[in-house]
Formats: C-alpha cells, sequence, structure tokens
C-alpha cells in the first residue's frame, strides 16, 4: 500500500499541533504519520517558572503518548543530528535513518549567550524541566548552608540576579519574589538578605509591548521588592559575581533569560536561506524557500511573531491545513495575546488595545493555561494537568530524576 509519510521534528507547540490536526483526516487519506523528539513528553514551557518556586514538574510536563493515546501517530524518542534535504533523509542518535514525503521541522530554539565571557560556565539556562530543577535545587541548597557562613557571605549568597526583562525573566523574578521569602521563613533566614535584581540591557522591560503596559509591570515588580535595572549590558560572569558596563553585583546566582536563537540544526541544512537572526525563509505557505515539501514551524521561522508558544501552536495548525487542503490560503502572522503574570495572584493581559491587570488579569492567564491543555487532552485529563500536583504518568523519569 502506498502511503503519503508525514514526517515531523519536534514535540512541542508546533509539532503536537501540526500532528493532531493532520489525524483528523487520517481516514480519507492514506498517511502514515511519524512525529519524532529527543523526550518523551511535552514541556509546556509558559508555566516554567512555577517548578523553579516549588510547584510540580508535573504540571508542565505531559507524556506524548498521553496526548495521541489512540490516534493514528508514531511518537519516536530520538535525536535527530543530521538533515538532507536533497536526500530527503533525516538521520537520528539511534543509528536510524528516517525518510519523508513531507517534512515539517518544528526544532524550537537554544539558549544565546552572545559569547558573553563566563555566561554559559556559570550561569542558569532557563528552557526546560532540568534547568528549572536544577535552579531550585540550587537555591535550596544556599538557604540549607546560608546560615553557617559569616555575614557578608550571607549577603553574597542570598542575591539572586535574572537577566533579561522580557516575558520569561519577568515572570520568574516576580514568582521568586514571594518563593524566596518562603524558603527563607522555611530555613529560618532573615529576609533582610535577601536581594533580587532584574536587569534588562533596554531602556525598559517587556519593551515590544506598550510603554504603558511596561510600566505598569514595571511598578508591580518595584512593589515585590525586585530591583529592575535598565540600560545596563552584562559584559561579562566569573564565579563571584556578575560584571555589567559599569557595576559589578556579587551573588552566586545568575540567572540567564536573555537570549535565544533557532536550533543549531537549522543552519547545518543546505539549501536554506536565512534572516538576519538565523531564523529559515519561508514562503507564503511556511515552507522553506525553494522547497516544496519543507515546512518550518514556530521559532525557526522567519515570521513576525516567532518565539511565541500561540505563534508555533498556529503554525502547526496551518501548515497541517496546508498539506490537508487542496485550496490554501496563504499564511498571516496572528498577533499573539499577551498575558505576564508577576507574581501569584497577579498578571498583566495585553489583549489588541484593552488591557486587564491584577487578579482578573491573572484569572484570564490561567484560564488560557487550561485551555490550552484542553485543546491537546480529554477533559478529564486536561484537567489532572492543570491541577496542582496531579499527574499523567505512571513513572516520569525527568520529574524524578535526582537533578
Amino acid at each position: 500500500m502506498n502511503q503519503t509519510k508525514i514526517l515531523i521534528v519536534g514535540g512541542g507547540f508546533a509539532g503536537i499541533r501540526c500532528a493532531l490536526d493532520l489525524t483528523r483526516d487520517i481516514s480519507q487519506k492514506q498517511w502514515r504519520i511519524m512525529l519524532i523528539s529527543d523526550r518523551s513528553h511535552f514541556e509546556y514551557t509558559p508555566t516554567l517558572y512555577r517548578v523553579v518556586t516549588g510547584r510540580s514538574p508535573l504540571e508542565v510536563c505531559i507524556p506524548l503518548s498521553e496526548i495521541f493515546h489512540d490516534k493514528p501517530v508514531e511518537v519516536i524518542e530520538d535525536r535527530i543530528e543530521e538533515v538532507k534535504l536533497k536526500e530527503k533523509r533525516l538521520t537520528g542518535s539511534s543509528g536510524a535513518y528516517y525518510t519523508y514525503d513531507f517534512l515539517v521541522l518544528t526544532l524550537g530554539s537554544e539558549t544565546n549567550y552572545f559569547n558573553i565571557p563566563g555566561l554559559s560556565e556559570f550561569s542558569f539556562g532557563f528552557k526546560s524541566i532540568h534547568d528549572a530543577l536544577r535552579l531550585r535545587k540550587h537555591l535550596l541548597r544556599i538557604f540549607e548552608d546560608i546560615e553557617k557562613r559569616p555575614q557578608e557571605e550571607k549577603v553574597r549568597s542570598a542575591h539572586i540576579v535574572v537577566v533579561g526583562g522580557g516575558a520569561t525573566g519577568t515572570e520568574l523574578a516576580a514568582e521568586l519574589s514571594t518563593y524566596l521569602k518562603r524558603v527563607a521563613r522555611h530555613y529560618r533566614v532573615d529576609q533582610s538578605f535577601i536581594t533580587l535584581d532584574l536587569i534588562e540591557a533596554s531602556p525598559r522591560i517587556l519593551s515590544g509591548l506598550p510603554e504603558t503596559f511596561s510600566r505598569r509591570v514595571a511598578s508591580r515588580l518595584h512593589r515585590l521588592g525586585i530591583n529592575v535595572f535598565v540600560n545596563r549590558e552584562v559584559v561579562r560572569e566569573e564565579v563571584g559575581g556578575v560584571f555589567l558596563k559599569d557595576m559589578q553585583m556579587r551573588t552566586k546566582t545568575v540567572i540567564w533569560t536573555a537570549g535565544a536563537k533557532p536550533h543549531h540544526l537549522y543552519g547545518e541544512m543546505d539549501g536554506l536561506s536565512y534572516d538576519k537572526k538565523g531564523r529559515v525563509m519561508v514562503d507564503q505557505f511556511l515552507r522553506a524557500k525553494g522547497h516544496e515539501d519543507v515546512f518550518i514551524a514556530g521559532d525557526g521561522a522567519a515570521t513576525s511573531y516567532a518565539g511565541m508558544a500561540q505563534t508555533a501552536r498556529s503554525d502547526g495548525e496551518y501548515i497541517a491545513h496546508v498539506i490537508t487542503e487542496s485550496k490554501k490560503r496563504s499564511y498571516k502572522s496572528l498577533r499573539p495575546i499577551y498575558a505576564i503574570p508577576a507574581g501569584p495572584g497577579w498578571a498583566g493581559v495585553l489583549l489588541g488595545p484593552f488591557r486587564i491587570y491584577g487578579f482578573l488579569g491573572w484569572i484570564v492567564r490561567r484560564l488560557a493555561d487550561f485551555l490550552f491543555f484542553l485543546s491537546i487532552l480529554p477533559f478529564t485529563k486536561a484537567i489532572l494537568a492543570f491541577r496542582n500536583g496531579k499527574t499523567l504518568c505512571v513513572s516520569c523519569s525527568i520529574c524524578s530524576s535526582d537533578i
């Protein structure tokens, strides 16, 4: 039986949305849908900051087997190491080869340290559950040992620096402001030792959003006791601290959220063209330019709002439409809805011309999280994934591992 083989690489927002939407017409088509991911689970990264501050990692970890339960999708755990577009062949770290009729690349992004000395060696990244758990363990260890230190060392140990005033850094800093106080109380540490700084190179945090919105969120951070430094660039990091152009901060904890770049594999493929950010140039159907059977979705595509989870999800949905429908509509970038949590029970929401702040904004954000779970899981399992500490896993090597 001749089958059209659709190969999706990446188990993130774009990959799972594309695969799920393709299955809607599977009864009418002779398709073989394969999804390859280097993880056995999907990570809901918009709430990754909650894992750092004590929530269960199971809140953001959903097994792919649950998402595609009873769906005609072959899920393969492998890491793609080489893509040969001319030969239409991919090679995995397992040694397996994969061929395709249609290829959908949803590889995501990687941390970009901009070649700043010391950052990759000494800072904490923030891209995965593994990163979040590693950071949480580090913070707990600091407060466990802090009482044994001389006063000057206590001040340095309890000084936390978050670099990057985008959505990720802002959300994390706000959540840490209350979490660190709770940890200090638990270990009977004087809270006056705690200093939490947010560093941003631009003139303001959330620089890509309207200034009035940015100011409102910044005001919230100040009320939480966070020191916000703008127009400050990191020039290097050492074991004892981080160096800006005009000052030094003595700290044991620098969390880097200030840069991302397309997955390195995009740059290693022959026959692709790129924009100045290293993203793949695509045509009006999200196909890599010059390749009618290769689609690029999410962070790696040179589109207006690449890098946003909502954009990746929309890309996956659109690519499924292009593959399944004979009459294709051209791709159009949709402006995302921005919902920025800034501490428990508070969020700023930007919905077109509308602004929502405070507890109502937080409700809107949590509702958006739940609706996403509902879009990929049955209702009862969406409830389990959304509720604190509930699990869909029989066993989870990521969440139970000793980081």
